[in-house]
């Protein structure tokens, strides 16, 4: 499964790598959009879940992985900006989905907010409009450990908290990585957490008022930083809103274990293709709101 791989010139500003799993059969087309410190490689298993169903694409932020080379670093992206970055994609691609993971559904809360017309159904997962006590937590350590560049402190960091629950091998791999960022890497990652500390929880509830689509809200069970309790304060702002809670999972749902995967699998197949799914999701609807649990 190869990818085509283009580096597109996003209104003369920045450069971005992306890669599109083509699909001949597929329908529809869905962007995955990363979370904090993440590149296209943490989408791996994700992109066996979606393909061939759908067309796939992939990118690196413009401080990222693979984009990085491209661009000159010179001011940090707010999540505005990675916004804009992402409408500029969903309109190349001309994508009817999209799915986020962590820090990228603020970008992505901030795209849908400007109602692109092609975009019918998304998903956010492990993300919440709350800065509860575990995050702040995380978040102050990360901007101390950050903005001394300790390297090996941000990685165990990422492993204790977030990647609490990952297999001990991914967990290796996530300290290499996360360890091994550019400087300018961990700039970016400074103020990204300096402005969630410094913003009150509006700053996210406040855009998805003007999200009139379908978004589907995916949190684990034992995800104590972006809690499924706390994501279901969407639903008094997103009008058809629905929330699934993966069990036994923690953070990075799809990644943890294979049945934590199977299960990220089927409810992101269920939201995005009620049509082709077998009827074993039992859903209970209270106004806008709906909940399972798998």
């Amino acid at each position: 499964m190869r990818p085509e791989i283009a580096v597109l010139d996003i209104q003369g500003q920045y450069r971005v790598y992306t890669e599109f799993y083509r699909a001949d059969a597929a329908a529809k087309t869905i962007i995955l959009v990363n979370g904090s410190m993440a590149t296209t490689a943490s989408f791996a298993q994700t992109v066996k879940s979606l393909h061939p169903q759908f067309n796939v694409v992939l990118y690196d932020q413009p401080y990222a992985g693979r984009s990085k080379t491209h661009n000159r670093h010179e001011h940090m992206l707010t999540k505005e900006v990675e916004g804009q970055i992402l409408l500029e994609l969903l309109d190349h691609f001309a994508a009817e989905h999209v799915l986020s993971f962590s820090w990228g559904g603020a970008a992505t809360l901030v795209a849908l907010a400007q109602r692109p017309r092609r975009v019918e159904k998304a998903v956010i997962s492990s993300f919440s409009p709350v800065i509860n006590a575990p995050m702040r937590d995380y978040l102050e350590r990360g901007v101390d450990y950050l903005g001394n560049l300790d390297r090996d402190r941000v990685g165990h960091l990422v492993n204790s908290t977030l990647g609490k629950h990952l297999p001990s091998l991914f967990k290796r791999f996530n300290h290499r990585h996360v360890s091994g960022l550019a400087e300018h890497e961990y700039g970016q990652m400074h103020y990204h957490m300096s402005h969630v500390l410094n913003s009150d929880r509006q700053c996210y509830l406040k855009p998805a008022k003007q999200i009139d689509i379908p978004v589907l809200f995916l949190n684990g069970e034992w995800d104590e930083y972006t809690s499924a309790q706390d994501a279901k304060l969407f639903a008094q702002h997103i009008a058809k809103s629905s929330f699934g809670t993966i069990q036994a999972t923690g953070h990075f749902l799809d990644m943890e274990h294979k049945a934590a995967c199977q299960d990220s699998r089927q409810a992101l197949m269920a939201f995005l293709r009620p049509e082709h799914q077998p009827r074993r999701l039992h859903y209970h609807t209270s106004q806008a709101q709906h909940a399972f649990a798998i």
